[in-house]
């Protein structure tokens, strides 16, 4: 249901020259009830909060790695992440010539095990495996993971 995070808001706080700043939270809960009313629809009543926890178990960890990807490209601030990183690809996506292929490998869902065993199949020298390191110690995706509180969020909102 949801790719990416760039395609879902229509009230973006956008200044022309600066991007976006949102909050994961709000966004995946207007995703999450765009989905509920979809779904909604399809079933001809009112599926409700089941609905919801449906869209969390299904897209809410590729929602959150779609925006962190945003978020390091300079594309959207999104609150909840480090502002340290904010456009962090644009910065050094040129140091380093394994950068854009480790990153869109991170973009397809990657982990770091699936980089590391990646890396070791492609046979990359050492010096080559040492900069796939410091590229996965660079991003941290394992600290970018953001709990969903959308459920709560949408309770106590009614």
């Amino acid at each position: 249901m949801v790719s990416t995070c760039s395609c879902k808001l229509g009230n973006t706080s956008r200044v022309e020259g600066f991007p976006r700043r949102e909050s994961i939270q709000q966004a995946g809960a207007e995703e999450a009830l765009r989905y509920k009313w979809i779904e909604s629809e399809k079933a001809g009543r009112d599926l409700g909060d089941s609905a919801i926890h449906s869209w969390v178990r299904r897209h809410w960890n590729r929602f959150v790695r779609d925006c962190w990807i945003e978020h390091l490209e300079g594309r959207a601030f999104w609150t909840e992440l480090d502002q340290g990183d904010f456009g962090i690809l644009r910065r050094d996506s040129a140091a380093a010539p394994l950068f854009d292929e480790i990153v869109q490998k991170i973009r397809a869902g990657g982990e770091n095990l699936d980089i590391l065993c990646w890396s070791h199949d492609e046979t990359l020298s050492r010096d080559d495996l040492g900069r796939v390191l410091q590229i996965l110690e660079t991003l941290d995706i394992n600290s970018h993971r953001v709990e969903c509180q959308i459920l709560s969020a949408l309770s106590r909102a009614g």
